[in-house]
């Protein structure tokens, strides 16, 4: 008859589960430190299973290492990894949207410290104007900019010919013909003869100025004044500013919200 291991004690058991359990900090800790309630808060959002660990629904009194590990909130990222910051700049006219230009144009990055090393969410034309994010946090920025996960961005529209017949503005809404698709439907409003509102979630290149040409009216200025939930009319052309904690999450909020939307129209 086989001999019978003897139990082990109770803290030596306990002390390999430790050991097996991922290693860091409390996962509630970690997003009330984030702006997203109290702890009790927290672990409310846990226990409902809106939260996961690197694509797994995570359990009350999950650790997580800050440095590695991907926590999303409702299927947004959230950026726990030391050292991410996020910028909003008013984009002038003549600045392009990449890091070098072989041109020697001004570039978007030259209007903000040069570390920690950021890149902007999305585009906008050289000739375009207004608010562009600016972040290190990849996860967070391909949401916003990725049309399935994208959250909207609004402009205000100058262009020529006057006023836009209600025919045009129709066909703004419902979608228009371009040589790369069809465009999803906009939201669109005139509130004075050839000026535009007109709010998007595509990021195509281009794409408001050859929606309005395929209308018949050229673009003679584009600004963009919002992304997301993130606007700024006191931010002066040049100017940049760090996103505050609560900006932060209302982005990851709308980002969450964006893609359930896109995921029932899939239906």
């Amino acid at each position: 008859m086989a001999r019978r291991e003897p139990e082990r004690p109770l803290w030596e058991q306990l002390a390999e589960k430790s050991r097996a359990m991922p290693q860091g900090e409390r996962l509630q800790k970690v997003l009330a430190s984030l702006g997203f309630g109290s702890r009790r808060a927290c672990e409310e959002l846990i226990e409902a299973g809106r939260v996961t660990v690197n694509g797994e629904v995570a359990q009350l009194g999950r650790r997580v290492n800050v440095d590695v590990d991907v926590v999303e909130v409702d299927g947004a990222p959230v950026g726990v990894r030391p050292g991410l910051v996020y910028y909003l700049v008013n984009k002038p006219s003549g600045v392009v949207t990449t890091a070098h230009d072989t041109h020697g144009r001004p570039t978007i990055v030259d209007l903000v410290p040069r570390e920690p090393r950021v890149f902007s969410v999305g585009r906008l034309d050289a000739d375009s104007e207004g608010l562009i994010l600016l972040t290190n946090d990849g996860d967070l920025a391909h949401r916003i900019a990725h049309p399935s996960h994208g959250v909207e961005k609004a402009y205000v529209v100058q262009v020529s010919g006057g006023s836009v017949s209600p025919a045009a503005l129709r066909a703004l809404r419902d979608g228009v013909d371009l040589d790369d698709g069809r465009t999803a439907p906009a939201k669109v409003s005139q509130p004075e003869p050839g000026v535009l509102e007109i709010t998007i979630h595509e990021g195509r290149n281009r794409q408001i100025r050859r929606m309005c040409e395929a209308v018949g009216h050229r673009v003679e200025r584009l600004v963009r004044v919002r992304v997301g939930p993130i606007s700024d009319r006191s931010l002066r052309p040049g100017a940049f500013r760090e996103l505050s904690r609560d900006e932060v999450n209302r982005l990851i909020q709308a980002v969450a919200e964006s893609g359930r939307r896109y995921a029932r129209s899939d239906e």
